[in-house]
Formats: C-alpha cells, sequence, structure tokens
C-alpha cells in the first residue's frame, strides 16, 4: 500500500520530529509544485493571506482527503473547498491564534480610548498636545464571537473591572457567566461602551454589523474587528465615524488590503492594522506543535482536531 503524500509549507523550515510512515513534501506557493498534485492526500498551504495562493493546487488535487488550515478563520478556504468534486475534511487552526489575537484586540481598545493615534500623529510633528480620552476601567464591553478569542480576550480585561457581556450562536452558559445568542444583539449592542467583534465570517454573520446594527450603538462607542472584514458593513461604518458618532480600530477590513485612497484610513476615529492580530514570533512553534499533531492523528488513522462543519 503507497504511503498518504503529505504537503507541507515551505515557511517551516524548523519543523521536525514527523510521524514515519508518510511521503513529505514543502511547498512555499510561488515555485513549482514539488510533487503531482494528484497524489496528495494531505494539505497544509502554504502561510499566506492570498486565498488565490492557497488554492491554486486544488483542483489538480484528485485524491485530496483533509486540508489543515493555519487560520482560525476557514471561509475562503470552505468556498474553495466546496467547488472540489469529492468530499474533503477541512481543519482549523482554532486556538492557536486565540491569545495573540485576544492580545491585539486589547491593544487596539486601550490605544484607542487612550487616544495613541492623536499622540503619534503630534508627535510626528513635534507638537506638544495634551488631551483627556477615556479609560477602559469599569467600561461596559460586548464581545461578539465568545469562541477562543473572545474568551481569551475577557481573561485580559479582567484587571480592568469591565462590565463584559458575551454573545455567541446560542444561549448557553460559560465559566465566567451567560453567553446570549445573536437574536439578543440588537438590544445589547446599544448598552456596550466597547464592542469587540471576534466571530466568524459565515452568512449569517456577513454584515452582521449593518447600518441599523451599527445605528444602534452607543453614541461615542468604540467598535473592534479583529474577526473578518466583511463582518461590518464598510460603507455603514465609515457613515458613523465620519460624522463623529462612532469610533473604530480594525484589524481586518473589507476590502483588504486596503487601498491606498480608501476613505477608511482618514476617517475621523479610526484605527488600523494590517490584519496581524494572530502574528507574533511565538505564532510558529504553535502551529508546529499542531501540524505535528495532525500528522501523528493521520498516521494512525485517528480524527483529526479542529474539523469545520461543512
Amino acid at each position: 500500500m503507497t504511503s498518504q503524500q503529505v504537503w507541507l509549507p515551505a515557511q517551516f523550515t524548523s519543523l521536525a520530529g514527523l510521524p514515519t510512515g508518510l511521503r513529505y513534501a514543502r511547498w512555499d506557493g510561488l515555485s513549482a509544485f514539488p510533487t503531482d498534485p494528484a497524489e496528495v492526500d494531505f494539505y497544509v498551504p502554504p502561510l499566506v493571506q492570498d486565498i488565490g495562493v492557497i488554492s491554486r493546487p486544488l483542483a489538480r488535487m484528485t485524491r485530496l482527503k483533509a486540508v489543515q488550515a493555519l487560520s482560525s478563520g476557514t471561509d475562503e478556504l470552505r468556498e474553495e473547498l466546496a467547488l472540489l468534486p469529492g468530499q474533503v475534511t477541512l481543519c482549523s487552526a482554532r486556538g492557536v491564534h486565540a491569545r495573540s489575537t485576544a492580545e491585539l484586540a486589547l491593544t487596539l481598545v486601550l490605544a484607542s480610548l487612550r487616544g495613541l493615534p492623536h499622540f503619534i500623529r503630534a508627535q510626528d510633528i513635534g507638537v506638544w498636545k495634551p488631551e483627556v480620552f477615556p479609560s477602559l476601567y469599569e467600561q461596559s464591553v460586548l464581545i461578539v464571537g465568545y469562541g477562543a478569542v473572545g474568551s481569551a480576550l475577557e481573561d485580559l480585561l479582567s484587571p480592568f473591572g469591565c462590565v463584559v457581556t458575551r454573545v455567541a450562536r446560542g444561549d448557553r452558559d460559560s465559566l465566567r457567566g451567560p453567553v446570549h445568542s445573536a437574536s439578543h444583539l440588537p438590544r445589547l449592542v446599544g448598552e456596550a461602551d466597547v464592542v469587540v467583534l471576534a466571530t466568524p465570517l459565515t452568512s449569517a454573520t456577513r454584515h452582521l454589523f449593518d447600518a441599523d446594527m451599527l445605528a444602534r450603538m452607543k453614541e461615542g462607542a468604540l467598535l473592534v474587528n479583529v474577526s473578518r472584514g466583511a463582518v461590518v458593513d464598510t460603507s455603514a461604518l465609515l457613515h458613523e465615524t465620519s460624522r463623529g458618532r462612532l469610533r473604530a480600530a480594525l484589524d481586518v477590513t473589507d476590502p483588504a488590503p486596503l487601498p491606498t485612497d480608501h476613505p477608511l484610513w482618514v476617517s475621523n476615529g479610526m484605527l488600523i492594522t494590517p490584519h496581524v492580530g494572530a502574528f507574533t514570533t511565538s505564532l510558529w512553534t504553535r502551529l508546529e506543535e499542531l501540524i505535528r499533531r495532525q500528522l501523528r492523528r493521520l498516521a494512525a488513522d485517528e480524527e483529526l482536531e479542529n474539523i469545520v462543519p461543512v
């Protein structure tokens, strides 16, 4: 019996300690394919954000059984796999990115509330320009998408004495308190000083924060998005921020990458980072650990972790 062919991302040069009994090849997403894609059983795509690079060999992977995404969000990859004739198991990197993404979410909240963009612009032109901004202490924070990232964010918020409200797909209890279903969101959003989006992008969450939902937010509230850009209606957000009613801090945008001349760059109260929430120097080690675990399961014919429902 021929051993299973595995494609690994070439960026992981230190990835070692892999199980025997599998055939390995590495691909960087740019060079020629390292083996015939039609022989690939298990595909770990290159660590890039360009779905065009990730999906390039998929149509030729006629015996593909599983794909291990290196991201928590898999919406674009799910769409690509749906075009294939056979059934392919898709696994996410759920949990791997949680702490670093939550850390950036907290960074964006603090930077926006305490006016760091204002002070940095003043520093750039050498102007001493004091101004008073809000504190995070005892603010009400609504976390939309209470999974690994949302839970990690609440841990980080704990020292600030915030009143945290949690929203996910369905009503349930968590170790920290009740989690409300999305049906309560139109009411809850108007009670929050800070709204953090950490929800996956699905048909139900696309433009979840549309003109109506944004209009329900409290005057002067801060919207932070570390999920996917399309969870927010960009035009509706621009309407609210351009007139100063809301502020926003975005690690993800729609479109992305954001064009140089896009009005989001210069809108009032706007802070933008280029989708870097998960990317820290410790990310590679955690992803390597995930890949090793999955390959051990593959070699032992065990069920894979983090299977994404389709």
